[in-house]
């Protein structure tokens, strides 16, 4: 019977982490830890856990996660992150689908429930939030230009499970700001890269059309109050875009040399 590596990338996951392989150990033939330089307990904890620890310096993740694909043991890997958890019947799921000795399929894209602010959100863009998490050994790596957001590219056909993780996903404000800043700063410079400029009109326009698609067209008016809160964070990091996308703009003069 094939065999199954579950692999969590993680730096100061303590508060996480033992939730997480509990979740999983029951069904994985491996636990392997990728560590790029946790401070606190994470290490302890992976190693009280009974998962293989692994330490590799930082990047960026793609380059992380095809890391940890070399050092997995097992016929199949399933990533999951520490702030996620896997649900018996997810279980269930896995173990079927990787031990079916005659399909062609060489991955697998993963629903999540997203709970946000202590709340599950069912729409506002959330959900069903597929993830690329599993794949046959040698069949896939991860693409690494896209440093945010990875994306999983299998040498083969992939397909989708039913059985959702669930994601314990932004605790707080702070935390949701710090991480769309970063995801905000990075798009832009990708927006950049493809010859995109700001425009005046984008910075009213895309924060309304951003707030519209998430809260009319994504139904976010059904996740209550979160919802809105959601949209409203949303379209104000497209408006934040714009400026860092001006910004990137004015630091480059007409000969295309920094200033």
């Amino acid at each position: 019977m094939p065999s199954l590596s579950v692999v969590v990338l993680t730096r100061d996951e303590q508060k996480h982490l033992r939730a997480c392989l509990a979740s999983v150990r029951e069904f994985a033939d491996e636990l392997l830890v990728l560590d790029s330089g946790s401070t606190d307990g994470t290490v302890e904890i992976a190693q009280e856990m009974d998962a293989r620890v692994e330490l590799r310096a930082f990047d960026n993740y793609p380059a992380q996660r095809n890391a940890a694909i070399d050092l997995a043991r097992g016929d199949w890997i399933f990533f999951i992150d520490a702030d996620e958890r896997a649900t018996p019947a997810l279980a269930a799921e896995l173990q079927s689908l990787t031990s079916n000795l005659q399909s062609p399929l060489v991955g697998y894209w993963i629903p999540r429930r997203n709970i946000i602010f202590g709340k599950e959100i069912r729409y506002t863009g959330w959900s069903p939030d597929y993830q690329p998490r599993v794949l046959k050994k040698g069949f896939g790596h991860f693409d690494l230009t896209r440093h945010v957001h990875e994306l999983l590219v299998w040498d083969g056909k992939a397909g989708y499970l039913r059985e959702p993780l669930i994601h314990y996903n932004y605790e707080s404000l702070a935390q949701f700001r710090a991480k769309q800043i970063a995801y905000t700063r990075y798009e832009a410079q990708v927006w950049f890269n493809e010859g995109k400029r700001a425009r005046a009109r984008g910075f009213v326009g895309q924060p309304v059309r951003e707030f519209f698609r998430r809260y009319v067209l994504l139904q976010g008016w059904r996740d209550g109050a979160h919802g809105l809160l959601l949209s409203v964070l949303m379209a104000y990091y497209a408006f934040v875009r714009q400026r860092m996308l001006w910004g990137i703009e004015n630091t480059i003069d007409r000969s295309g040399e920094s200033r």
